[in-house]
């Protein structure tokens, strides 16, 4: 039997550095296209299942960034589930806990929900098809008081002979989560018990958006996040493809849908030829409307080479759906030739020369801002 493991789709996330107020894009227009990429890998996701011959689509939580999306998230996200051919079973998690406010029982979502669509909102057995059963763990709170996970497994008998049984569940499991007062994460012993004794033969997990399998046992892990969410995230932008057998053993095999990424970069700029390498580095990257970079630079540079390190990250900021630069490690070294090439005559010479006798002798942050905004108007004259 085959199916498709996801989860953490959180459509409605919002993330407040993309695109926010940046010279040459709209505010707001870079997070529009990040949320239309997460409803893209959702469609995408559904085309696997299908491409796969997959018997069911198994969302392990955080269908919804909350309970308190929209009517234009889920609507689009009905659309989305729309074009599946495989049904489509969706546990509430964290995020969208089973509680009175579910948005998976509102009304905009019941009269859209297509028929293929189940709603996991309800702990226990469900049956897929013949054979085919998914034990639900769903979150009915933000604040779990026990092992959900756990919970559930105590419940079951071993399968009855040739059913396959894939429990869902959400939450951090113990071998991660150095958390050991938490109540309600997810004990991996009690999972292994329950593969070893037959009760279940494949442990779907979300709320971890990278994808990651328990040490030594393929059958115990999370799919991630279909599309990235964070830039602490290791290897998002998957689904898993899983294969069980009749031995009850599993295959699994991860899918890229993905198509944004949050990136990290380090630059050092001491020279001139430094700059011009950054500026070719940043001009190579794959993809930057869909690349949320954070770059550190270090180095020491002069008031000229400051100015020119603001202009090539300011020229590639709005091609990126965000550049996040963080120039607190690189230190300005004023010399002569700066006061120089500004050009100025009078009591504008005098206190540009004062300015930088400060900042060469006490790196005075105030006078190094002063000397690069007189840099930046004199160039502009």
């Amino acid at each position: 039997m085959r199916f498709v493991h996801t989860a953490d789709w959180q459509l409605g996330m919002t993330r407040r550095f993309l695109g926010a107020g940046r010279v040459g894009q709209a505010v707001g227009e870079a997070q529009a296209r990040f949320a239309q990429a997460r409803l893209d890998a959702v469609a995408a996701l559904g085309r696997v299942a299908a491409d796969e011959g997959a018997a069911f689509v198994v969302v392990c939580g955080d269908v919804f960034e909350s309970n308190l999306v929209g009517p234009d998230v889920v609507g689009r996200a009905c659309e989305a589930l729309r074009s599946f051919t495989a049904p489509v079973l969706l546990l509430p998690g964290n995020h969208d806990p089973a509680d009175a406010s579910l948005v998976m029982r509102r009304a905009d979502f019941t009269r859209r929900c297509p028929p293929h669509v189940t709603v996991l909102d309800t702990p226990g057995v469900h049956e897929v098809a013949p054979g085919i059963e998914v034990v639900a763990a769903p979150w009915a709170t933000k604040r779990p008081l026990s092992d959900l996970v756990a919970d559930r497994l105590r419940a079951l008998e071993p399968a009855p002979e040739g059913v396959v049984r894939v429990l869902a569940g959400h939450g951090a499991v113990d071998v991660l989560s150095p958390d050991d007062q938490n109540p309600a994460v997810i004990r991996t012993a009690e999972c292994r018990a329950a593969l070893a004794d037959g009760r279940i033969h494949y442990v779907a997990l979300g709320d971890r958006h990278s994808t990651w399998q328990l040490h030594g046992e393929p059958r115990i892990g999370y799919s991630g996040a279909p599309e990235v969410t964070s830039h602490e995230e290791t290897d998002p932008g998957n689904v898993l493809v899983v294969d069980v057998g009749a031995d009850g053993a599993a295959s699994v095999r991860p899918v890229r849908v993905g198509r944004w990424a949050f990136t990290r970069e380090q630059a050092v700029v001491d020279t001139d030829e430094d700059l011009a390498a950054l500026d070719a580095r940043l001009d190579a990257l794959d993809a930057p409307e869909r690349t949320a970079l954070r770059l550190a630079v270090e180095g020491t540079v002069t008031l000229r080479q400051r100015a020119r390190l603001d202009e090539i990250t300011e020229a590639h900021g709005p091609v990126f759906a965000a550049l996040e630069v963080d120039t607190s490690a690189v230190a300005v070294r004023p010399d002569d030739a700066d006061v120089e090439a500004l050009g100025l005559t009078g009591f504008a010479a005098e206190a540009a020369r004062e300015l930088a006798d400060a900042a060469r002798d006490t790196a005075d942050p105030v006078a190094l801002d002063a000397l690069a905004l007189l840099h930046r108007l004199a160039v502009a004259r």
